[in-house]
């Protein structure tokens, strides 16, 4: 039976907003949690202009899309794991207008040969301030955890 083992690196990555792990991994196998652009030491969304009454006015997509990355980073490396070691991933956009800026910066990480799977879907919306979000699988057999 594999065993399975729930991976959390508060501080490197904001925290769960429920009852759910940053990442588990199961043998060699890292199942990470959707990640939004909350910044970790904030708990602000990365890129929104809010309104006095704290609506969001506008958003800047690229923006989000890096702080994501930089919190599905910090989760894959409490994990042992780095962007490289991803073979799947699936990405939740609120507006798929924003398609071509967020794969602008999604592309300048994930330039390696052999990049991972990718699936982008259309989200109605998404927890907090974020308009996007990605979840993703990572193959890690020489990680930390087994």
């Amino acid at each position: 039976m594999l065993k399975r083992v729930g991976i959390n690196c508060t501080g490197q990555a904001p925290s769960p907003l429920s009852s759910y792990s940053h990442a588990v991994r199961v043998g060699q196998f890292v199942f990470v949690s959707g990640q939004g652009s909350r910044d970790p030491k904030t708990g602000k969304e990365a890129g929104v202009t809010l309104d006095a009454s704290g609506q969001v006015l506008s958003y800047d997509i690229e923006v989000q899309t890096q702080a994501v990355i930089a919190n599905l980073q910090s989760v894959l490396k409490a994990a042992g794991c780095e962007l490289t070691d991803l073979v799947d991933v699936t990405v939740f956009l609120v507006n798929m207008n924003d398609f071509s800026k967020y794969n602008s910066i999604y592309e300048k990480h994930f330039s390696f040969p052999n990049p991972p799977a990718r699936t982008t879907v259309a989200a109605a919306a998404l927890p907090g301030k974020n308009f996007i979000e990605i979840k993703a699988t990572a193959f890690c057999p020489d990680g930390q955890g087994e």
